[in-house]
């Protein structure tokens, strides 16, 4: 079949990190998945729930409706296929949606249903979004659900990830860092590592608030990574080590990405360069770390990268990314 557009999904590029940290005594690299058609490593997820069923004819342009809930990225990989087979698009956002990421969806004409009000319990919106998903699969004929958090075919895709990563580095990747949301990813990444005897130690890097590796749910500010209730591709997640980054670890790594890099990245890039930092003393020298940076800035200009709103929520904090560049 040919995919036009969607034949750009994947091989991404792998970059080294070399003003990062000069400290640093060892090499770390980042996978840039904002290389990705629709901006993001969710496109790869996307194809691969979606792929199939439309080869297969399950999916029918003009009659099929795809609903499915998701924070921006996978929203706009499902959009961006959806618009290329010409099939009708339905995606549950909430207000933390970023005004970016939903003018992007209606570029591609996809239909928005907004939920407005979070759950009473956690405050979070998850657990509001997949109820509202299922009432639309249930009410809307022709309607399928992929259902990023327990489709296996959204881990699935991400196997490919690491299997770039290792021809690359010619298997020699002694730590990933990956930050998580859904788990697809960490899943992914694990299970190709695993099955190919790699030793690779993994890191996952989860929000301060997130409930996946179970701690209480707290609200938390930047949509991409963590959750409020456990998605069940966790269950097949056993990472090496766990770490825990806030808010404004999140901010402070985009931010240094920025200014020593020149890499526009999202939130979850900056969570990962947030835990290689707290972690990078006890690397050996010599080492090769690799982290995922599941799309780009762009999406945060009015959050992260907004001087305003920064201050905003955190205070003055911009001492922590400025001052000579390395």
């Amino acid at each position: 079949m040919d995919q036009g557009i969607l034949s750009t999904v994947g091989n991404t590029p792998l970059v080294r990190l070399d003003r990062l940290f000069p400290e640093f005594p060892a090499r770390a690299y980042a996978k840039l998945e904002q290389f990705n058609p629709g901006g993001s490593i969710k496109d790869r997820a996307a194809l691969n729930m979606l792929r199939g069923k439309i080869e297969s004819g399950e999916l029918v342009p003009g009659r099929s409706v795809v609903v499915e809930s998701s924070s921006g990225n996978l929203a706009i990989g499902l959009a961006q296929i959806c618009a290329y087979f010409g099939i009708r698009f339905i995606c549950v956002v909430d207000p933390k949606t970023t005004r970016q990421n939903l003018a992007v969806l209606a570029a591609y004409q996809a239909e928005i249903d907004m939920i407005e009000h979070p759950d009473p319990v956690t405050g979070e919106y998850l657990a509001v979004r997949r109820r509202r998903v299922r009432e639309l699969v249930e009410t809307v004929p022709g309607a399928y659900r992929p259902d990023q958090y327990t489709n296996p075919l959204n881990a699935r895709a991400q196997r490919q990830t690491m299997a770039e990563i290792m021809t690359e580095l010619d298997g020699r990747v002694d730590y990933l860092f990956c930050s998580t949301g859904t788990c697809g990813t960490l899943v992914g990444c694990a299970d190709y590592l695993r099955e190919n005897g790699h030793r690779t130690r993994i890191v996952a890097v989860d929000a301060v608030g997130s409930a996946i590796f179970g701690h209480p749910p707290a609200p938390r500010l930047i949509p991409g990574h963590g959750a409020s209730v456990v998605p069940p591709l966790a269950a097949n997640a056993r990472p090496d080590e766990v770490l825990h980054v806030s808010d404004l670890d999140c901010v402070v790594g985009c931010r240094l990405l920025a200014v020593r890099e020149a890499i526009l990245a999202g939130g979850s890039s900056g969570a990962t360069v947030a835990a290689l930092r707290r972690r990078m003393a006890d690397l050996p020298a010599g080492s090769t770390s690799v982290l995922i940076f599941p799309d780009n800035g762009d999406r945060y200009l009015d959050t992260i990268y907004s001087d305003r709103w920064v201050t905003e929520q955190f205070g003055e904090v911009s001492h922590l990314w400025k001052g000579e560049k390395c």
